[in-house]
Order: structure tokens, then sequence, then C-alpha cells
């Protein structure tokens, strides 16, 4: 009986600590893709690049397109804090439909700092 018991548990533990490794690698997965936007490019030739930008509340954006000019439109607005290489934040409010022309600036990573998803139509002139 001692020796049921004690194969049981060498077998349960085990798959136990499977079952919660895996479980925490798809948290972390999930967690990843929501901490960053999600982009759709649209049309891409050599001089324009269109795509739409998603951002889920609380995800960033890490590689905005700061070198080239940019026409953006908020297909569903919120407010975005940009983070500046030097430290400095700025918090910048989009209305839905709004347009606005970003020239270049300085490398900045954009994080939507609201409770509900934004998402851009962003044409990048090359």
């Amino acid at each position: 009986m001692k020796k049921l018991v004690s194969v049981l548990v060498g077998m349960v533990i085990p798959a136990f600590l499977m079952t919660g490794g895996m479980a925490n690698s798809v948290v972390a997965q999930e967690k990843a893709a929501k901490a960053t936007g999600t982009q759709k490019v649209l049309l891409e030739n050599d001089k324009v690049r269109v795509f739409e930008l998603a951002l889920k509340p609380g995800a960033e954006n890490t590689n905005v397109p700061s070198s080239s000019s940019r026409i953006v439109r908020a297909l569903k607005g919120g407010t975005i804090q940009r983070t500046y290489s030097d430290g400095k934040k700025e918090n910048v409010i989009w209305k839905a439909g709004q347009v606005r022309l970003n020239e270049p600036s300085p490398a900045h990573t954009a994080k939507n700092i609201g409770k509900t998803e934004i998402v851009f139509y962003v044409v990048q002139l090359k």
C-alpha cells in the first residue's frame, strides 16, 4: 500500500508542477501581447506606409516612427502618455475622428493610460 501511495504521489506532483509551469507561460504570453500595441499594415511602398495601431489599456508602443512625418487619425480616442529618452513625459488626448500631422520628433514611447482601447489610422511618409 505504501508503495502504491508513493508511486501515485511521485506521478501526481510532477504533473501539477508541469501544469503550473504551462499556465504561467500562457499568462506571461498574454501579458506580453497586451503590453504592446497591435499594428496592421494596410499598404506599404517606397513613398508611404499606412497602418492601423490598436492600443489596449496599459499597452505601449515602443516603435513610434518619430523620424518621419505622420498623418494620424484617431478611430477610437483616449489618452496617450509619451515618454521621451530624457525621461520627460507628456499626456496627449485624442478624440475619435481627430486628425493631426505629427512632424518628426525626438524618439519616444507611447502608452495608453486610459481605460479604453485606442485605435489610430496612420499614414507615414517615407
